[in-house]
């Protein structure tokens, strides 16, 4: 049971994460192109290597 609720959390948090990256590209091409990069691609790696490992 906790395994699935875990399993269950770690898919919404990596769709969330991917959502949240989509959303916010805009403002991360404008930081980049400011000298400023947004670290996204690695929370949506780790959370989704998080997610396989739970299986």
């Amino acid at each position: 049971m906790i395994d699935t609720v875990r399993r269950a959390t770690l898919l919404v948090l990596y769709q969330f994460s991917i959502l949240l990256g989509i959303l916010v590209f805009p403002l991360a091409l404008a930081a980049r192109h400011a000298g400023v990069p947004l670290p996204m691609h690695r929370v949506i790696e780790r959370l989704g290597s998080a997610y396989e490992n739970a299986a």
